[in-house]
């Protein structure tokens, strides 16, 4: 496999695809371009990094199971990348894996993986089969469809712009002996149609070890009860505000613990719930502590 020292530019990029940019994709390169250095929300002061630490006391106390550091990215242990969000030392690995968790159980989506290996076995035969064949492959994730036509996509568009299935480059450090900047490779995962910053963020969080915090649906709704986002922030906006507020060194164990709490905490799924929240109860004692 050849060394490559840099991802290409868009404009390379699009040269070597053949087609123009299409206008999701251009919406999504603005966007990101738009907030490499600041917040989508410069003035909006919360989250705090006390806030951020409390939280993520407070939330490894009540499930001390997923209070871990980051796992070793060894392959025995991340064969089924739909399970552990994407960890494993393969980047499309990563990518498929993280497509194939959206919008259903890890269950379901363990299961539509393990059926895509075992049913093909390599990106190539994966890229080259028929789309209904992949489809049925992974039927049992859920949006079956459109799933499988982000990752056939996804793997003819890698393999057209760089010759091979293989996005490595991003996980190696170039001639010069340097990695490539965060934002360089949000940029490069994010060219991709069907790739978002949320699924871009896990690539860099759980397979390359970068300081990153994607925002899924569990963890929007708790910021939003946290009072850590505007209400007029989208899911994007937020991923763009929380990732320049929050100390790096909780990114992963906030975005780990959030998600398992957003699963299992009644009392924050809908407002005007009495079931109980210990982020709520967290909250009514800050809001008592400062009427003494």
């Amino acid at each position: 496999m050849h060394k490559r020292n840099r991802a290409p530019s868009t404009d390379e990029s699009t040269v070597k695809l053949g087609s123009p940019e299409s206008p999701h994709r251009v919406k999504k390169r603005k966007l990101l371009d738009s907030y490499v250095s600041e917040s989508p929300f410069p003035e909006f002061p919360h989250p705090t990094p006390s806030e951020a630490y409390a939280v993520l006391d407070i939330l490894s106390k009540a499930y001390p199971q997923y209070a871990t550091a980051p796992v070793a990215l060894d392959p025995k242990f991340a064969s089924n990348s739909a399970a552990t969000c994407g960890n494993t030392p393969n980047v499309i690995d990563s990518l498929i894996g993280t497509i194939l968790s959206q919008n259903t159980s890890g269950k379901n989506s363990s299961r539509a993986k393990a059926s895509l290996d075992a049913t093909f076995g390599n990106f190539a035969a994966i890229a080259s089969s028929s789309r209904e064949a992949v489809v049925e492959a992974i039927r049992q994730g859920g949006l079956a469809n459109k799933k499988a036509a982000t990752i056939q996509n996804l793997l003819k568009s890698i393999e057209q712009r760089y010759g091979e299935y293989s996005l490595q480059h991003l996980a190696e450090a170039g001639e010069d002996g340097q990695k490539l900047s965060d934002e360089d490779i949000m940029k490069e995962l994010t060219s991709y149609d069907g790739v978002g910053p949320k699924t871009a963020s896990c690539v860099l969080m759980f397979c390359l070890g970068r300081d990153s915090f994607a925002v899924d649906t569990h963890i929007f709704r708790i910021s939003k009860v946290l009072g850590w986002i505007p209400s007029s922030a989208d899911r994007i906006l937020a991923q763009a505000h929380l990732d320049k507020r929050l100390p790096a060194e909780v990114k992963y164990g906030l975005h780990v613990l959030m998600i398992q709490h957003g699963r299992t905490c009644k009392g924050c799924k809908k407002s005007g719930t009495t079931a109980a929240c210990i982020l709520k109860e967290f909250l009514k004692g800050i809001k008592a502590s400062k009427s003494l």
